[in-house]
C-alpha cells in the first residue's frame, strides 16, 4: 500500500514538473491535445470506413466468382471439365475465421440467380502462408505455399462430395489515407494552434506586465502604474493594482513625513536635556545622565533607521567589502576595543555602503558587548561575499536564535541590562541584509562562542580582485 502511494506521488510530481506553468503554454497544450484527440478519432473512423469498403469490394468479387463457378459447374456436360471447377474436399479448415454474414449473402445471391447449393461456407484466411490457385493446365484448385496473403474464401457444396470454391484477395491497405491524415493534422496545427498561441500570448501580455510590476514593487522604488489593457476582467485587475499602488505610495510618504516629525520632536528635548546636564554639579551624576541621554539618542536613531530601511536615500555603488570592514574595525581600534580582522583579497560588491557599514558595526558591537575578543573575516561564498564575526561569549540557546532578530528582544540569560542597547541591533542588521537580497544568520561555534554571518550577493557580477 505504501509503495503504491509513493509511486502515485512520484507520478503526480512528474506530471506537475512537465505541465507548463504559463497561461499561453497551457492553452496551447490543451488545444494541441484536443486536436490530437479529434484527429485520432478521425483517423480511426477513416480506417474503419476504408476497411469496410475493402471488405465490401472483396465480398462482391468473391460472390461473383462463386456464382460463376457454380453456374459453370451445373452446365458442365463432360467429365473432363468437372475437375477444373470442383474439389472433393472442403478447402476451409477450422483455423480460418468463419464469415456467416458473407455466406448468407452468397446463398441469397445464388438463389436470386436460380443457382442451387447444398451449403455455402465463407471464411477469411488472414495472414496464411498459403493460397489457392487454379492450375493453368487442368484448371483445378491447388493449395500452394507462398507469401502471407489475406483472402476471402467462398465455397459451395454442389454435390455429395463436390465443392466449388472462389477466392478473392483483399486489396492492400491504402497508406495514402494515413499520409493524408498526417498532412491534415499538420495543417490543422499550423492554422489553429499557432494562431491560438499568438492570441493567448497577446491576451496574457497585460498579466506579464502586471506580474513584473508586482515583483518589482519596492518601497524605495515603487513601480510605475501599469497600462490598463486587455479584456475587461484583466483591465479591472490592473486598475485595482494601480489603485492599491497609489494607496501604498501615499502611506509610505506619510510614514516618512511622520518619522521626520517624530525624530525632530524627540531630538529637540533630548538636546535640551543634554545641555542641562552641564548644570549638574555632581560629576558622576552628570556623566550618568549624559550617558543615558546618549543611549536614548542611539535608540532613537536605531528605531528611525529601522523604520526607514524600506526607502533608503543612498544609491547602490560598487564597493570593496573587505576595505569597508577594515575601516569599521579601525574605528573600534581607536576606541581600544579588542577586534582583529583577517587579511583578504579585494571583493567588490554592489551595496549601499552606509547601511552595510552600520550592519557590520552593529554585529561587532553585539559581539564585543557579550563575547569579549572579536575576530572578523571576509571571504567569497556562493556567488557573493560573506562577513563572519566570531566571539568567545557564552553563545545563544538554539531555540532562541531566531527570536534574537525580533526588535526589542534580548537573551537575558546571557545578556544583562547593564550592557546597554534596546535590542534593535540584530533586527536592523538583518533588515539591511534583506534589503540587499542577502541574509544574516547566527550560529553557535563548536569550540564555543557565537558566529554571525552576513552574506551579500554579487548580483551576477564577478568578484573584482586586486591587481
Amino acid at each position: 500500500m505504501g509503495r503504491r502511494l509513493f509511486a502515485g506521488r512520484r507520478r503526480d510530481a512528474a506530471v506537475k514538473r512537465l505541465w507548463p506553468r504559463s497561461l499561453a503554454r497551457q492553452m496551447a497544450l490543451l488545444v494541441a491535445l484536443a486536436l490530437l484527440v479529434a484527429q485520432a478519432i478521425n483517423f480511426g473512423l477513416q480506417l474503419s470506413a476504408s476497411q469496410r469498403q475493402r471488405t465490401t469490394q472483396t465480398t462482391a468479387v468473391a460472390i461473383a466468382r462463386l456464382a460463376e463457378a457454380v453456374a459453370r459447374s451445373e452446365s458442365a456436360a463432360s467429365v473432363e471439365l468437372a475437375p477444373r471447377l470442383e474439389t472433393k474436399v472442403n478447402p476451409i479448415n477450422p483455423e480460418m475465421t468463419r464469415r456467416d454474414d458473407v455466406a448468407q449473402r452468397a446463398r441469397q445471391a445464388l438463389a436470386d440467380l436460380g443457382l442451387s447449393a447444398r451449403q455455402v461456407i465463407a471464411a477469411e484466411a488472414m495472414g496464411r502462408e498459403f493460397r489457392y490457385v487454379r492450375d493453368p493446365a487442368s484448371g483445378a484448385l491447388r493449395r500452394i505455399e507462398g507469401p502471407k496473403s489475406n483472402a476471402l474464401i467462398l465455397t459451395a457444396q454442389v454435390g455429395d462430395t463436390r465443392w466449388v470454391t472462389a477466392i478473392a484477395q483483399f486489396p492492400r491497405q491504402d497508406y495514402g489515407v494515413v499520409l493524408w491524415l498526417l498532412f491534415q493534422t499538420m495543417l490543422l496545427y499550423g492554422f489553429i494552434v499557432l494562431p491560438v498561441v499568438w492570441f493567448v500570448w497577446r491576451l496574457s501580455r497585460p498579466l506579464r506586465k502586471l506580474r513584473a510590476a508586482v515583483e518589482g514593487f519596492t518601497s524605495s522604488a515603487p513601480a510605475p502604474p501599469v497600462v490598463e489593457e486587455g479584456p475587461g476582467d484583466i483591465r479591472r485587475l490592473i486598475a485595482a493594482f494601480n489603485s492599491m499602488r497609489a494607496r501604498l505610495v501615499a502611506m509610505l510618504d506619510e510614514k516618512d513625513r511622520m518619522l521626520g516629525a517624530i525624530g525632530h520632536d524627540l531630538r529637540t528635548p533630548l538636546a535640551s536635556l543634554r545641555v542641562r546636564t552641564e548644570l549638574v554639579e555632581d560629576e558622576a551624576e552628570r556623566d550618568r545622565m549624559a550617558a543615558t541621554i546618549d543611549e536614548m539618542n542611539r535608540t532613537l536613531d536605531d528605531i528611525l533607521s529601522l523604520a526607514r530601511l524600506g526607502r533608503p536615500s543612498e544609491e547602490p555603488s560598487r564597493v570593496d567589502l573587505p576595505g569597508l570592514v577594515d575601516s569599521v574595525v579601525d574605528d573600534f581600534h581607536d576606541l581600544g576595543v579588542d577586534v582583529t580582522a583577517e587579511e583578504s583579497d579585494r571583493l567588490a560588491v554592489t551595496m549601499r555602503p552606509t547601511l552595510v557599514r552600520r550592519a557590520v558595526r552593529n554585529l561587532i558591537e553585539n559581539a564585543v558587548k557579550y563575547g569579549g575578543a572579536v575576530r572578523v573575516r571576509v571571504k567569497p561564498e556562493e556567488n557573493g561575499a560573506v562577513v563572519e564575526i566570531d566571539d568567545d561569549g557564552p553563545g545563544i540557546p538554539p531555540e532562541d536564535i531566531e527570536r534574537m532578530f525580533e526588535p526589542f528582544t534580548r537573551a537575558e540569560n546571557s545578556r544583562s541590562r547593564e550592557t546597554g542597547g534596546a535590542g534593535l541591533g540584530l533586527a536592523l542588521a538583518r533588515a539591511i541584509a534583506t534589503g540587499h537580497d542577502g541574509r544574516l544568520t547566527l550560529e553557535n561555534r563548536a569550540e564555543g562562542g557565537l558566529r554571525a554571518r552576513l552574506w551579500l550577493p554579487c548580483q551576477g557580477q564577478a568578484f573584482a580582485a586586486a591587481a
